[in-house]
């Protein structure tokens, strides 16, 4: 059995994580800063701290004798420089959570890298970003109210910071977009709001609705996290998750509309006919695909999904209905008014 040390496990997968880890007979402590008391199993040990000064917490950790260190929350390098400083000389290895913006093809996708769509699938050893520091000048929308790390946030130097140690083992397990219980995100939700308000057409660009970027359900992640986290074999490696198949915006759409047997139309047109809400940010904005190859962690870890594609979008969508965000209109980008104007134009375009 291992003794893991969690950084962050509270929020969005980290309690995946934990509790896969705990129901696996593995020890577990946890570093948090105590304001996301969440339900997690009894025999989890909690180590009280704020992240900017972890360091000071050595002591704590070196009494639970973690073999590895999972962390979950580093969101710049100064974040995992803390991190592996705090634990040098205790834990034998990190295990660090990534994303797929690490790939030159998200910055294209994000139009900080000019240049032609790169061909998908991307596996671990694809040409990364070039430009570092992708929010530096910008906030996506997801995050709201932009926090003080953004403009240092990079996974890139996470990784790199991980995996250059020489006396700690470091593994990197990439991220795609992951929807479920506690995500913020709310990936499906412009699609879930329209469709509970039974809306009798959805809009989506040509090319958004052609989109395809790998996805998979919070507690897949967390598996992901696990099995690289409780097996040797993962030491210095870089590993993709996401599910085997990328499916389009629209084919996530019918998936949904299946799941709340809604029955109206999904209206696909050109950009220049959409509400300005839902029009595409750069004429070439969707066709930068961000698809992972998953085939090493499968391979190398036997890594397989635990939640099917129907059971995490059926959870997903339970949790909007039960943790509606502060301004649902500004979640979803509603506009119902101009959507219906411009649904009477383009009547004609294709419906699928």
């Amino acid at each position: 059995m291992t003794r893991a040390l969690v950084i962050g496990g509270t929020v969005f997968v980290g309690p995946s994580v934990v509790r896969e880890l705990t129901a696996g007979g593995h020890d577990v402590a946890i570093f948090h800063r105590g304001e996301h008391e969440t339900d997690l199993p009894a025999e989890v040990r909690h180590i009280h701290g704020d992240r900017a000064s972890i360091g000071d917490h050595r002591d704590a950790f070196r009494s639970f004798e973690p073999q590895v260190v999972v962390d979950m929350r580093s969101m710049t390098e100064r974040d995992a420089r803390a991190v592996v400083d705090a634990v040098r000389g205790i834990a034998d290895r990190i295990v660090a959570v990534s994303s797929m913006d690490v790939y030159r093809a998200y910055g294209r996708l994000q139009g900080t890298e000019p240049g032609p769509p790169m061909e998908p699938p991307f596996d671990e050893d694809s040409p990364l970003r070039e430009k570092l520091y992708p929010y530096r000048d910008h906030t996506p929308p997801s995050i709201g109210q932009r926090p003080d790390w953004l403009g240092e946030y990079d996974k890139i130097l996470v990784e790199r910071t991980v995996l250059g140690q020489t006396d700690i083992a470091g593994t990197v397990v990439r991220f795609p977009m992951v929807h479920g219980e506690r995500d913020e995100q709310r990936r499906f939700y412009s699609l879930w709001k329209r469709m509970v308000d039974d809306r009798p057409a959805i809009l989506m660009s040509a090319k958004s609705a052609a989109f395809r970027a790998s996805r998979t359900h919070v507690d897949n992640a967390a598996h992901a996290v696990v099995v690289a986290a409780t097996d040797d074999r993962a030491r210095g490696r870089v590993y993709n998750v996401g599910e085997p198949e990328a499916l389009t915006w629209t084919h996530w759409a019918r998936l949904v509309a299946s799941q709340l047997r809604w029955t109206g139309e999904l209206v696909v047109a050109p950009s220049g006919q959409m509400p300005t809400r839902l029009r595409d940010s750069r004429p070439d904005t969707w066709d930068h695909h961000l698809v992972a190859e998953t085939t090493r962690i499968r391979q190398e870890l036997g890594y397989r999904e635990l939640v099917g594609r129907d059971e995490g979008l059926a959870r997903a969508l339970a949790w909007y209905a039960e943790s509606p965000p502060a301004d649902p209109a500004a979640a979803a980008s509603l506009d119902y008014t101009a959507e219906d104007e411009a649904l009477v134009t383009i009547r004609g375009s294709a419906v699928l």
